[in-house]
């Protein structure tokens, strides 16, 4: 059986994407060495390496659904002009603005997220494990758990991948790095929806014209 604490060495030690490294661990049997090989035949494990260069080219995309009920504009960077030019970054970008659009994230990252919301979300988890009744030596790994589900609602990066869910946006990324053999890197976003944050009418205008009348 492959362990997390497996996946979690292997990722570590080549930088590929969580998913790539438990599907290269079962497919030689939890060796980690050979999973190695495997990441690297692939190209996955290269990508780490490519993460720390500068991506200071790229595209900014727009994303328009439901008839204009929400739109997203997604700044993603990449090595070179090239490659900002080809069919394949192209289609990745329209790809993140779907996901955006569709997941709607507040950050691209863990570390975008001020500390200060972390702690208040934990102290909302807390007190409400506590009032399930669970034991208190429990309550904290309970609280750690449940954070990183949070991140998985808010942070882009951590997202489920809305075409293919078994993998993160993060994993989408990596692989995107390994074909293209540049850094890419998903810079911001914004993302708005129609009437977000009005307050909602009650009554459409031809009742208020008979409530008028009535009173």
């Amino acid at each position: 059986m492959i362990s997390a604490s497996m996946v979690k060495e292997l990722r570590e030690r080549t930088g590929a994407g969580m998913m790539d490294c438990k599907r290269a661990l079962e497919e030689t049997q939890g060796d980690l060495e050979k999973a190695i090989d495997v990441l690297r035949e692939k190209g996955l494990a290269a990508a780490a390496k490519k993460s720390s260069r500068i991506a200071a080219e790229g595209i900014v995309d727009s994303y328009i659904h439901g008839n204009g009920r929400i739109g997203v504009l997604v700044e993603v960077n990449c090595e070179t002009d090239f490659v900002a030019k080809t069919d394949q970054f192209k289609d990745f970008v329209r790809d993140i603005a779907m996901q955006i659009a569709a997941s709607n994230p507040q950050y691209v990252n863990r570390e975008e997220v001020p500390q200060e919301i972390i702690d208040r979300e934990k102290e909302v988890l807390r007190a409400q494990a506590l009032n399930e009744g669970k034991p208190e030596k429990i309550v904290d790994k309970m609280v750690e758990g449940r954070i990183e589900k949070y991140y998985k609602e808010i942070c882009l990066l951590d997202q489920p991948f809305i075409k293919d869910p078994d993998k993160s946006v993060q994993d989408i990324v990596n692989e995107q790095i390994a074909t293209i053999g540049e850094n890419i890197s998903i810079r911001r976003f914004v993302r708005y929806e129609k009437g977000e944050g009005l307050q909602k009418r009650e009554c459409d205008f031809a009742s208020e014209v008979m409530e008028q009348i009535k009173g």
